[in-house]
């Protein structure tokens, strides 16, 4: 192979490597020209496969930076199948094939720039398919949106039925609270007629003491009245006497 070659077979691993979603090493050694076309055939769309010589491979992983991942691999014929669409259907078609043609002998790869050994490319073949996920979490999303929207659709009765529990309550909660000034309005009147008791009953006695009061007042005032006019009388007594013995003198 001509230098200009060998630099373009070189470059354009290093861009499928840089471009893929992953890359896996298979060996080939067996397997004829039609079953390496039924491989491609079966891996359709999500991975191409492409036979390569170890010295070019080596350099184009070398510059796509996964050299350490694929150094150890590059022994013998070797096949990369370069994954372009899902990983997962990809190493599926690669495990049921070599399953079916044991001459297909998956060597290990890189996913995302990480390596990964044959027993892990094995497990990746075991998941489900992005678009068996992708059905899933859509399955997943409808069915929480419909508890969603029937969530949403129940909140205006029970806001109803608890509206309807708070004013039930509020009417029985108020009776009581128009009973309860009334029974404490019930002592202050006692108490206001008590008062009023008390002031009918004080009048009768500032009367009865009036009238005792009154007579005491009379008496009084009779028992000084005599004592006034008898004065008055001893006072005159000597006026008389005096005028009396006048008399007798002119008679003389």
């Amino acid at each position: 192979m001509a230098r200009a070659e060998k630099v373009a077979a070189v470059a354009e691993l290093t861009e499928r490597f840089q471009t893929s979603a992953g890359a896996v090493l298979t060996e080939y050694r067996g397997l004829t020209v039609a079953q390496l076309g039924e491989l491609r055939l079966a891996l359709g769309d999500n991975a191409t496969f492409a036979v390569v010589k170890n010295t070019l491979t080596k350099l184009a992983a070398s510059e796509a930076g996964i050299a350490d991942e694929l150094s150890g691999l590059l022994s013998g014929p070797s096949a990369i199948a370069f994954v372009r669409g899902d990983v997962v259907v990809a190493a599926k078609g690669l495990r049921d094939f070599s399953r079916a043609n044991p001459f297909l002998v998956i060597k290990g790869g890189v996913l995302e720039g990480k390596g990964m050994t044959p027993d892990e490319i094995g497990k990746l073949a075991d998941l489900e398919s992005r678009d068996v996920l992708l059905a899933r979490l859509a399955g997943a999303m409808k069915a929480s949106i419909s508890g969603a929207a029937a969530t949403m659709a129940a909140l205006p009765v029970q806001m109803a039925r608890l509206l309807a529990a708070l004013q039930v309550k509020l009417e029985e909660a108020a009776p009581a609270q128009d009973t309860a000034p009334a029974v404490d309005a019930a002592p202050a009147d006692a108490a206001a007629s008590t008062e009023a008791a008390a002031s009918t009953e004080a009048a009768p006695a500032e009367a009865a003491a009036s009238t005792e009061a009154a007579p005491a007042e009379a008496a009084a005032s009779t028992e000084a009245a005599p004592a006034e006019a008898t004065a008055s009388t001893e006072a005159a007594a000597p006026g008389g006497d005096a005028a009396a013995p006048g008399g007798d003198a002119g008679e003389g």
